[in-house]
């Protein structure tokens, strides 16, 4: 059993609660399984609502007394070193990572990295944004902004960037002044809680984490003694707990789900489009809400992209993510088997697997399937309608820019958007045009800890990273100081005569 293994095993079935392990006390949990292997490499246990409560008064205990009080620069300060703690257990949570969820080994390891430069640019807007200076509205008066952290936010996260996503959120919260009890997804729950040992030098009961399933989020979500949620999901749930946050007035950052599309124009240097569509389509096993998911291509270079995107999709190496891989498994069969459905479906409605479709053959476990290219696609299937969450790319051909633009506009989602052309024209319209709160332009799936994140429709609410993440964390109050306490008689009492309704006589 290796190291990690061993560390797996260790976490198993605990919540972290002021800065150590504890063993819940509840008798509901499940298996954790490897889905390249599907062997069993730990438990967990869905935390007591008694434990929640608990967590969260220490949570709120400790927000205000400490780190609310605590200089700028101080929380900046412990910040940096959580990252640098993260940079040392790379190799750890890396492998971990990929043992839990299936991603390859390389992909972990950008994952830890981008925490570790989310975490340090959080740290850094948190102690030079703190507010801002306004021309008095009266002379002599000094005018002002103030960002206050909301309290204790509750984060619901993913399984798919599970440590990237928690550091981007957390990380903003922490900067903005609050503490933080994370609910990882049930699939990633042990390399969340390994992730948690490097917050352990921040005060007592600031960063905390429970496990379980949609009962333990829920009841975080509504409970009066939290003060914001982070949410990334599916949209039912994302709508229920945009909901629950409306009934109690708490902000909420919602991020659901989407289906980008991803536009190819002639003046598109193809060998680098197709290439850019198999990694934008296959990344993560299809698994990312950024991933293109509908492809929308111009009829003049269509049957030459195809025969591109066929090659690249050929390369992509599928397996066990701690070997010489491309691309791993899916997370969980339930996962698999709701993404096969899809494929089934597409096939009945006329679309046609002209690579992969299926399950590799030198596999007899863990949850594998292809890399896929449909053709023969139209917009209206429902493959272009609902996420796919998999390694596919269905593509559709179109006769010009403005077909494209308004198919891919054509969408209850609007998280992202990708284009591939030469042509500045396009480029710019693209930018303007297309839905969304991300448009890629022969740059697809980038982030940049610097600006935000985030989408709109049935993507979501809210920003993340840049100035704005942090934001989402933070209420701002108006201050208004006249330092010589002067009478302001140009509208207080007694109005005057000139001023009254012209009343003749």
């Amino acid at each position: 059993m290796t190291n990690v293994l061993t560390e797996l095993k260790n976490v198993s079935e605990k919540f972290y609660f002021d800065g150590e392990f504890h063993k819940s006390e509840s008798v509901k949990g499940f298996n954790v399984i490897d889905p390249a292997t599907e062997l069993v490499i730990g438990s967990v246990l869905e935390t007591t609502n008694s434990e929640i409560d608990m967590i969260i008064d220490r949570c709120n205990v400790t927000q205000k007394k400490w780190w609310k009080e605590m200089s700028a620069v101080d929380r900046a300060h412990s910040m940096h070193e959580v990252a640098a703690k993260i940079e040392k257990m790379k190799p750890l949570l890396a492998e971990s990572l990929t043992r839990e969820m299936g991603k390859p080994y390389k992909e972990s390891l950008d994952e830890v990295d981008w925490c570790v430069h989310s975490l340090r640019y959080s740290a850094e807007i948190g102690r030079s944004d703190m507010g801002r200076v306004m021309g008095p509205a009266v002379a002599g008066q000094f005018h002002y902004t103030i960002k206050k952290p909301v309290g204790t936010v509750a984060f619901i996260m993913p399984f798919n960037f599970p440590l990237v996503l928690l550091a981007w959120e957390a990380g903003a919260a922490l900067a903005g002044g609050n503490a933080c009890i994370v609910k990882p997804s049930e699939y990633t729950t042990l390399t969340t809680m390994l992730f948690a040992q490097a917050f352990d030098h921040l005060p007592n009961g600031l960063f905390q984490v429970v496990s379980g399933g949609g009962a333990v989020g829920e009841y975080l979500v509504a409970h009066s003694d939290t003060h914001g949620v982070a949410f990334t999901g599916s949209i039912p749930v994302g709508r229920s707990v945009s909901r629950t946050c409306g009934d109690l007035m708490k902000p909420a950052l919602i991020e659901t789900s989407g289906n980008d599309p991803f536009l190819v124009m002639p003046s598109a240097a193809l060998d680098i489009a197709a290439r850019a569509a198999a990694f934008s389509a296959y990344m993560n096993c299809g698994q990312i809400c950024v991933s293109a998911e509908r492809f929308f291509v111009h009829e003049r270079i269509h049957d030459e992209f195809v025969d591109r995107l066929i090659s690249e999709t050929k390369k992509v190496r599928i397996g066990n993510g701690l070997d010489k891989v491309d691309m791993g498994p899916m997370v969980s069969s339930k996962e698999r088997d709701r993404y096969e459905k899809l494929l089934i479906d597409a096939s009945n409605q006329g679309a046609n697997a002209i690579t992969g479709g299926g399950r590799p053959a030198e596999f007899n476990q863990g949850w594998f399937v292809d890399a896929t290219v449909l053709v023969d696609c139209s917009s209206d299937m429902d493959i272009f309608n609902n996420e796919s969450f998999g390694p596919v790319a269905p593509i559709c051909k179109v006769s010009d820019f403005d077909e494209a633009l308004t198919l891919a506009n054509n969408s209850n989602y609007a998280l992202g958007a990708n284009i591939y052309t030469k042509d500045l024209s396009e480029g710019i319209r693209a930018t303007e045009e297309l839905d969304g709160g991300m448009v890629w332009v022969n740059a697809p799936l980038l982030d940049n800890d610097a600006g935000p994140f985030g989408g709109s429709k049935m993507s979501g609410i809210g920003r993340q990273l840049g100035p704005e993440g942090i934001d989402t964390f933070r209420e701002t109050k108006m201050i208004m100081i006249d330092p010589d306490s002067q009478p302001q008689d140009f509208w207080w009492f007694p109005y005057s005569d000139n001023e009254m309704y012209p009343n003749e006589k």
